[in-house]
């Protein structure tokens, strides 16, 4: 079917061949399924790569570390405020205007956060480089989804798999490497070329179905819910304010945590009662009634907090207490990226074969057995082979989650309801990847006190540590060292074993806590329906 042949179809057939063939507006799906998947990799590597410029921002800039969070916390803020409502947005204005408009605006505004002399205007251009990104992935997936017919939709989502996990997976390494040999604002520089090539394709190939260009001229005659809107831009806004400074400013103990908190549940529970009882919400939150979507949307956001919460516990360890760089800490998470760029497609070859829901019983079942094996294997001498393989073996169950889960998630939905369905999901991974990190932080700095107190009361002075205190010094005064100073550094080294084991147990409970949710998620699979294979839209809407 050519483009023009396909302008002249009417909303009903479009829908028709939509859930039957898939729409391509007359080019070939594979072509729009690369075109759409490059922004949404270059924005989710953009957020993978920023956090290790942190230092390197804040030194340039005369700012402390502290502040410079805000460059994270500002981006995740708008971001997560836009995925939501992607879907009210793309039904309204459009899903292609809509898409090539968050281009345009994340392009721009990574151009002007790589020029911007001081932190204040890079945060204020950061806001605005999260508005542009939080719309690109909700409204990629649902391209995709509109895109393939049914067998081979598990496929489409494996290409946006590959992006979505790859990136986080390789962000370090190239993040690392672009600060340690340029400067951190080609972090941000390196978005411009691929954002106006991306651009140029998606607007020359995509084409919007007449039934969404209906659904658009609907959608223009209602009144913006104003209320709705208002709710869940300030609910969101707060918690992901609480999630991101929570551990920094000691929660509870913090005034200011304690009143986003509170805005967060307030505007949270507002907005569902509100937007229930909305005859034309901007999130339709009666989409939780079906029991797949509520429990594929839980299994998301497990999985977004293992695969982030993993991706940031992991360097930091090996930065922290093995002395790794951030480009070698980084280079340890990239053969995982690999591992599941090589197991996605055959995944998504399966959708349809094999019932989804034993692939995701599956894939979290080696998910918990990799997190055990895990926490029980980290040392403080670990290797670089060893935490290569440890990042494998999690990957390995990862690959069998991504697509598995999105073709739940959509299984019985209508189709109308496509873009509304995007962008859940999305802020569902998205907001688990940031409860999973806010927990490592704090649970990491909390767990390693309890432990530290536990190990010292066991150090006593007395046989065997006095003879390691007495052959450390002994050491250290051959070496040229005053006796009185040899006798405190010794002491002082026996003080910094201690810490990083108590520090590699905190980390050890962390991933077990981890690994109890990816095992809960195991029997929950069964509370699922079974994914009908023929029925199209059951995948892709």
């Amino acid at each position: 079917m050519t483009a023009e042949e396909a302008a002249r179809l009417s909303p009903e057939e479009s829908e028709r061949i939509t859930q039957e063939q898939g729409w391509t507006g007359g080019y070939n799906p594979w072509t729009v399924a690369l075109i759409v998947t490059m922004a949404t990799f270059m924005e989710v590597l953009d957020t993978a790569i920023a956090n290790v410029s942190l230092p390197h921002i804040a030194g340039t800039l005369s700012a402390s570390e502290d502040q410079a969070t805000w460059v994270l916390t500002s981006y995740l803020v708008s971001n997560a405020v836009v995925l939501p409502i992607s879907g009210w947005i793309a039904n309204r204005v459009g899903r292609k205007r809509f898409y090539m408009s968050c281009v345009v605006l994340f392009t721009i505004s990574s151009f002007l956060c790589g020029i911007a002399p001081n932190l204040g205007l890079l945060i204020f251009f950061r806001v605005l480089q999260g508005i542009g990104g939080g719309g690109l992935g909700p409204s990629e997936q649902a391209i995709l989804a509109d895109t393939f017919p049914p067998a081979k939709r598990g496929m489409a989502f494996a290409v946006y798999g590959m992006a979505v996990v790859l990136a986080p997976a390789i962000g370090p390494t190239l993040g690392g490497f672009i600060t340690d040999h340029y400067s951190w604002r080609w972090v941000f520089f390196i978005n411009v070329p691929v954002g106006i090539l991306s651009l140029m394709l998606s607007g020359r190939v995509l084409m919007d179905p007449p039934h969404l260009v209906k659904l658009k001229k609907d959608s223009a005659k209602f009144k913006i819910d104003g209320v709705g809107l208002a709710l869940i831009a300030i609910g969101l806004g707060a918690l992901e304010f609480v999630l991101d400074k929570g551990q920094e400013d000691d929660w509870f103990h913090s005034h200011a945590i304690i009143f986003f908190i509170v805005v967060a549940a307030v505007c949270l529970v507002g907005f569902v009662v509100w937007e229930w009882r909305n005859e034309h919400p901007i999130v339709d939150v009666k989409l939780f009634r079906s029991s797949n979507f509520a429990i594929a949307n839980i299994m998301m956001l497990v999985l977004g907090m293992t695969l982030y919460g993993s991706t940031v516990l992991l360097p930091q360890y090996l930065q922290i207490w093995m002395g790794y760089s951030a480009q070698d800490s980084g280079m340890a998470l990239s053969p995982g990226g690999f591992v599941v760029i090589c197991l996605l497609p055959f995944v998504g070859r399966m959708i349809g074969k094999i019932d989804t829901r034993y692939m995701i019983a599956f894939g979290f079942f080696s998910l918990t057995v990799a997190l055990w094996y895990f926490a029980h294997t980290l040392y403080p001498g670990i290797d670089f082979k060893h935490a290569v393989l440890l990042r494998v073996y999690l990957s390995f169950g990862i690959a069998f989650l991504f697509v598995p889960i999105n073709t739940v998630i959509y299984n019985g939905i209508p189709p109308s309801k496509n873009n509304q369905v995007s962008g859940i999901v999305n802020l569902f991974r998205n907001m688990g990847g940031d409860i999973g990190i806010a927990f490592v932080a704090t649970a990491v700095a909390r767990r390693s006190q309890t432990h530290q107190s536990q190990l010292a009361s066991n150090v006593v002075r007395g046989g065997e540590l006095d003879a390691r205190l007495h052959a450390l010094s002994s050491y250290l005064q051959a070496h040229g060292i005053a006796p009185s100073t040899a006798d405190k550094m010794a002491l002082g080294n026996i003080y910094g074993q201690v810490v990083k084991q108590a520090q590699t147990l905190a980390y050890a409970d962390v991933i077990m806590v981890f690994c109890v949710f990816a095992a809960i998620m195991v029997p929950a699979v069964l509370l699922t329906r079974k994914a009908k294979p023929a029925a199209g839209a059951a995948m892709a809407h």
